[in-house]
């Protein structure tokens, strides 16, 4: 973690008024429609927060019905709570849902005295395409291993469920704060220096969510001066020209 931070440009509230905002084409990340819809909600202010937005629109989050509940959560509209006392030390940071691949190993081991290693095979399985086949053979175990901590069979049941479907596809925490390193670094530049960071995005294509015609038209918005092809100005890729670009 400390690596990671010492990497970013110093957090700046302006950066994250405008992530904020989903003002976001072309920020590494966080410019998909879904998360534009979330980011308003979401109001990351730390980098914490972003490793958390990141996280948030994953397949297994969603497919687990985890979005919503976190959010409602950070916005106070319905109490935090977990589906056993047992799980708050493992899912506490995040509201009592799952978002991070080591949460599975935590709620393994906190509720049904899972070993790291049964830990991550359970991680393992849960990741693979057959992932109801391949976790069969855990649940005897896992319900077994909760009923022995005092865990009723049907909310270890309902743990197992949701963490069959949590594990479709979601990011481990550390990958996510790599990632949010470069969300950060990407929100800084297009704040405080657009003109090279639209060049450069044009100069990259094919990449990201958007066109280049879409790209043009978002720098234009947020008022840069888009210069027109010229026989004799042109070079052969976009290049920076007084206030805008060509």
């Amino acid at each position: 973690t400390d690596y990671t931070l010492a990497t970013l440009p110093p957090e700046d509230p302006a950066v994250y008024d405008m992530i904020c905002e989903a003002d976001t084409v072309g920020v590494f990340q966080v410019e998909s429609r879904a998360q534009m819809q979330v980011l308003p909600r979401m109001r990351p202010r730390c980098f914490n927060d972003l490793i958390i937005t990141i996280s948030l629109i994953r397949p297994g989050p969603l497919q687990g019905d985890m979005v919503h509940p976190y959010l409602r959560r950070r916005l106070g509209e319905e109490p935090v709570s977990y589906l056993h006392p047992l799980l708050q030390p493992a899912l506490e940071e995040t509201l009592g849902v799952i978002l991070f691949q080591e949460q599975v190993l935590k709620v393994a081991r906190d509720l049904a005295g899972f070993t790291p290693g049964q830990g991550e095979l359970l991680r393992r399985a849960l990741g693979r395409k057959d992932a109801a086949e391949a976790v069969q053979t855990f649940e005897a175990d896992f319900v077994s291993g909760a009923k022995g901590r005092g865990v009723g069979e049907a909310t270890a049941q309902l743990v197992f469920a949701k963490l069959l479907s949590f594990g479709s596809y979601a990011f481990a925490k550390s990958h996510a704060a790599s990632f949010a390193v470069l969300v950060y670094q990407s929100a800084w530049l297009r704040h405080y220096h657009p003109v090279p960071f639209y060049v450069a995005l044009l100069n990259n294509q094919p990449m990201g969510f958007y066109s280049p015609a879409v790209i043009v038209n978002d720098a234009k918005r947020s008022g840069i001066q888009v210069l027109p092809l010229d026989i004799n100005r042109s070079a052969a890729t976009c290049q920076p020209e007084g206030d805008g670009f060509r």
